[in-house]
């Protein structure tokens, strides 16, 4: 890619050739994809509600059964290279997507920051602005509806 040898490896390397730890590092902890969209059949539109997913912690915006999630949750979305090559709806902040871009990461990133907190602080989490879809009608999802998620700070 040429970079410096003592650059970050997500400098580095591209996403397909990232170990599995460094890949699992990349999530920066926001918990944005762990929101339910929904899509507009005219558009095809993307909007983005605060309704999580049943798994989501949204204290700590990490998944309660990460190891299991795709067999409790069926519609899970498992991550892949290929995936966020291909998914338009990874929010701009994402760790995945500015990577895959080849963009840096922000400031907040605990890659950068060395601290899982600093993207709470920044306002990127979806910390305490989450209702559960657990019992919930996905009608109701449109009472939901956010703009915030595909802010980026400045």
């Amino acid at each position: 890619m040429g970079t410096a040898p003592d650059a970050p490896f997500w400098q580095q390397k591209t996403l397909d050739e990232m170990s599995t730890a460094e890949w699992e590092s990349l999530c920066d902890g926001c918990a944005r994809c762990c929101l339910n969209k929904l899509e507009d059949w005219d558009t095809g539109e993307i909007l983005w509600t605060s309704v999580a997913c049943e798994l989501l912690d949204d204290s700590s915006c990490r998944c309660r059964d990460y190891d299991n999630r795709a067999a409790i949750i069926p519609d899970c979305v498992q991550l892949t290279p290929k995936e966020v090559r291909t998914l338009s709806w990874l929010p701009p902040t994402c760790g995945y997507r500015l990577v895959s871009e080849g963009r840096d990461l922000y400031w907040w990133h605990p890659l950068i920051s060395g601290s899982a907190e600093t993207v709470h602080d920044a306002g990127i989490s979806v910390r305490h602005r989450t209702v559960s879809e657990a019992g919930m009608d996905v009608e109701d999802y449109e009472n939901f509806i956010v703009d915030w998620v595909d802010e980026t700070p400045g």
